[in-house]
């Protein structure tokens, strides 16, 4: 229950600070609107870094269904805890959004675009192609599997920087392969706020826009991190 209640807590922690730095940068009247793509790459990076940090030493804070497939896909977590971590997973997003709705709410009001009012929650591309949209959600989440699983290498010597190492990897995959779709990488980053943006009473909101929620941040992260964890596990077999 511990490394339940801890996944659960890591991903809130998670999309308080994520979605909150996105929610400052593009509501109205906050005091950081139109900062920019790298106020929101750092704010996301951070946020990794501080849930690693604060729940890491109990559940190892995959904070991530990609990451816990992906470990389990490899040997390296068993299978039989993998449910349970989703499912705190993706409550804790769903929490997290919620807190960010409630610091936010006087300025979900103020902002007339229901496309911003979405981006706070959820990812959406820029150029709206499944298919290459998913091709761009594997990819990012098969660098996240392996730079996640390198930094952890024993070899590596990380100790308590491991956290804010992981934290400068999720800023770079977002500076570099953000780009076209926002970088979920994260299934439970997407459709936990997602379901919160759905049932939330946002004035002026849009639709949840499920027909890309629940096919590109979610499966293109899985299958990317199934990829990456693989990858990364044959070439530490082929240099040892």
């Amino acid at each position: 229950m511990a490394k339940y209640l801890a996944e659960f807590f890591g991903t809130m922690i998670l999309i308080l600070l994520g979605d909150g730095v996105v929610a400052n940068v593009v509501l109205k009247k906050s005091k950081g609107q139109g900062s920019g793509w790298i106020v929101i790459t750092t704010g996301w990076g951070f946020a990794v870094a501080m849930a690693v940090y604060i729940t890491g030493w109990v559940s190892g804070a995959h904070i991530n269904p990609a990451v816990t497939v992906g470990l389990a896909a490899v040997g390296e977590f068993p299978w039989s805890l993998v449910p349970g971590y989703i499912i705190a997973q993706i409550l804790g997003a769903f929490v997290g959004a919620v807190l960010v709705y409630l610091s936010y709410k006087e300025h979900f009001a103020e902002t007339e675009s229901a496309d911003d009012k979405l981006a706070v929650f959820s990812t959406m591309p820029n150029i709206r192609k499944f298919g290459w949209n998913f091709v761009t959600e594997a990819i990012g989440t098969a660098m996240l599997l392996i730079g996640v699983l390198g930094i952890n290498n024993e070899y590596n010597s990380t100790g308590a920087l491991g956290a804010l190492l992981i934290g400068f990897l999720v800023w770079s995959i977002g500076l570099s392969l953000g780009g076209p779709t926002g970088y979920a990488i994260n299934p439970a980053r997407d459709l936990g706020p997602r379901i919160a943006h759905a049932i939330l009473p946002i004035p002026g909101k849009r639709d949840s826009d499920w027909s890309y929620g629940l096919v590109i941040p979610i499966w293109g992260p899985i299958v990317g991190g199934i990829i990456g964890a693989w990858v990364y596990k044959l070439f530490l077999a082929a240099w040892i």
